[in-house]
């Protein structure tokens, strides 16, 4: 083999772990961090979205009021969800769309339907208090909560 031929020979391919995919969803995915592991065109926009409503929420007098903190529980969730979707995947479907030609050395076992479940009871206390600033949001700007006081002990 000559040095020509070593030097435009294709990269090696990786493998892509899928516990390691749904941990990155679960913690990291409203900044796309699972995209970039799993090798996604646009990885930049999903990043470049998450960190521009971050800024927003963060700059506003209230951030938990701001519809940018709002809009940013849009792609928390798609990372929540994806996160589910991707561990849950069997392993050879899996490696059919993320690792093709590549060998599986063991089955993903055991971690990746923990980080499953731990992603569905993170998710669903993040959309239940998603919606619930949302519903207090919306009726005390509509006038439904005049007179009660939501700050009583």
């Amino acid at each position: 083999m000559t040095a020509s031929n070593v030097s435009t020979s294709a990269p090696i391919a990786r493998f892509r772990n899928k516990t390691t995919v749904g941990l990155l969803a679960a913690l990291f995915g409203c900044v796309g961090a699972h995209w970039w592991y799993l090798g996604r065109r646009q990885a930049w926009l999903v990043s470049a979205t998450g960190v521009a409503l971050m800024i927003a929420s963060a700059f506003a007098d209230i951030w938990y009021e701001n519809p940018a903190f709002f809009l940013l529980f849009i792609p928390i969730l798609g990372g929540f969800i994806e996160a589910i979707v991707l561990c849950l995947m069997s392993d050879v479907r899996f490696d059919g769309f993320y690792n093709p030609g590549l060998v599986r050395e063991r089955p993903s076992g055991w971690g990746a339907i923990l980080i499953a479940i731990f992603t569905l009871l993170i998710g669903t206390v993040a959309l239940m208090f998603g919606i619930a600033m949302i519903v207090i949001y919306v009726w005390t700007a509509l006038g439904w909560l005049e007179g009660f006081d939501l700050n009583s002990d």
